[in-house]
């Protein structure tokens, strides 16, 4: 059966930075710039983004395009004699699954706030009512199920189409609608009286705040960040690879790729810190900043409305990207496990990852005496810390030594293929940095992630 390919480049790089543009990102980003320092973040950031996540990226694409395959066959396809690496395929379709047993909660959840803002539910509420509402959201487990039924069937709904008619068509209207709405919103957030205020604290470097914080924590941040914001490690990126010609070179894609990711990530502080300074809020509240703060912040503001339902419906889009994006890689491993048809693999996956989304949803309601990871943990706690404390670090670090070392596919293989076309290309020299201090860095990020998130 011949593979199906997207039709263009610009659907390619769109539906890859969908695939790793996600809700944590847009909130997350923000107070991670203004708490550590500033612009200087921003610059250490920058710096990881270019020495560790591109050069990952560039390798996912290279084994996807090179194989033909999803991760549970591209082992299979390229080195069919060393037959040890097959299960690392096996984890990524598992990762996949696992990330969206939690992601449709979190998705369900903004278009649940969507639906909120553009029926005015907010209206004439006092601010102590408007952040309840985060809370009795929470607390209703059948409407939270509903929701992530909705969001099952919006994407395998989308994937049952077709690579072309379906992901690569949706995926390039919701991503340039979410770029639209993004700045129109950013306009509204630095007209508001003391928005630019926000911007200050946002870019302007403070080394003051830094040394509070201390720098060795700063880096850390910034490392960690710059990692886990692309969403490598899992074989989302090498489905993408399989599914482009040779036109073009690999490392000049990751760079396109990862550019409009943090071009939203930044964006995204744009919007939401001017608009805490400019109504004196907390910036550093995390998830309820979203749910809770925000929701006030538009009750108040004038358009309140119109402009709380561009908000929500642009994170739902970031949202609905992800979604979409990893649905066809879960799709594509199924298939080439099954050789069932798209139509038959998207039914039967929807259904299957419906089932398995359910205990998160009731993780907040009737299993929240379920602490997994200690005292005020949850579901979605447990899953998220697997996927992005475990799974995302390690399987980096499989892609980069199959990449680099005889043992696997090798470098001369994999720079061959990486390349092949116009653009950026990946240079002899790095070859003793991917092979001998990539991994390094890796390795710190994991360990750095499990120390921090049991200090």
């Amino acid at each position: 059966m011949q593979r199906e390919h997207l039709s263009s480049r610009l659907g390619f790089i769109l539906l890859s930075a969908g695939c790793a543009i996600g809700v944590g990102n847009v909130w997350k980003f923000p107070y991670l710039v203004g708490e550590n320092g500033g612009g200087i973040f921003v610059l250490i950031y920058l710096l990881f983004l270019a020495i560790m996540g591109i050069p990952v990226m560039t390798m996912e694409f290279a084994l996807g395009r090179a194989s033909q395959k999803s991760p549970t066959k591209m082992y299979h396809a390229l080195t069919p004699d060393k037959k040890g690496w097959r299960a690392h395929g096996y984890v990524c379709l598992a990762g996949n699954v696992l990330l969206m047993m939690f992601y449709t909660s979190v998705s369900g959840w903004m278009l649940q706030y969507f639906w909120y803002m553009v029926s005015g539910k907010f209206e004439n509420m006092s601010t102590p009512e408007i952040s309840g509402v985060y809370g009795e959201m929470l607390s209703e487990p059948v409407m939270l199920i509903v929701f992530v039924a909705i969001v099952v069937l919006i994407g395998f709904g989308v994937c049952a189409l077709g690579l072309q008619k379906g992901i690569e068509k949706v995926t390039k209207v919701m991503m340039i609608a979410l770029l639209g709405i993004m700045l129109v919103l950013i306009v509204n957030s630095l007209c508001l009286d003391g928005g630019l205020e926000g911007v200050k604290f946002y870019l302007v470097p403070n080394f003051n705040k830094m040394q509070e914080v201390g720098i060795m924590r700063v880096i850390s941040n910034a490392m960690n960040q710059a990692f886990f914001t692309l969403s490598i490690g899992m074989g989302g990126m090498a489905i993408f690879g399989s599914y482009i010609d040779k036109k073009r070179s690999l490392m000049g894609e990751a760079i396109s790729v990862a550019s409009l990711d943090t071009f939203v990530a930044f964006s995204a502080g744009l919007i939401i810190l001017p608009a805490c300074t400019a109504f004196g809020v907390d910036y550093q509240a995390g998830p309820p900043l979203i749910f809770q703060t925000l929701p006030n912040i538009f009750a108040n503001m004038w358009g309140g409305r119109i402009f709380g339902s561009l908000f929500f419906i642009f994170m739902s889009f970031a949202a609905l990207s992800t979604v979409l994006g990893v649905f066809e890689n879960i799709l594509a491993c199924v298939q080439d496990i099954t050789s069932w048809s798209r139509k038959k693999t998207s039914l039967i996956s929807g259904i299957v990852m419906f089932i398995l989304a359910i205990p998160c949803a009731l993780g907040f309601n009737v299993l929240k005496s379920f602490q997994p990871l200690g005292a005020g943990s949850d579901v979605l706690g447990l899953e998220d810390f697997l996927v992005s404390n475990i799974i995302l670090p390690l399987g980096s670090l499989v892609f980069i030594v199959y990449c680099t070392w005889k043992k696997g596919w090798g470098w001369d293989n994999f720079i061959a293929e990486a390349n092949q076309g116009k653009g950026v290309k990946v240079a002899s020299w790095m070859k003793i940095y991917m092979k001998f201090i990539l991994p390094l860095i890796i390795l710190a990020v994991f360990i750095l992630g499990l120390v921090f998130y049991f200090a």
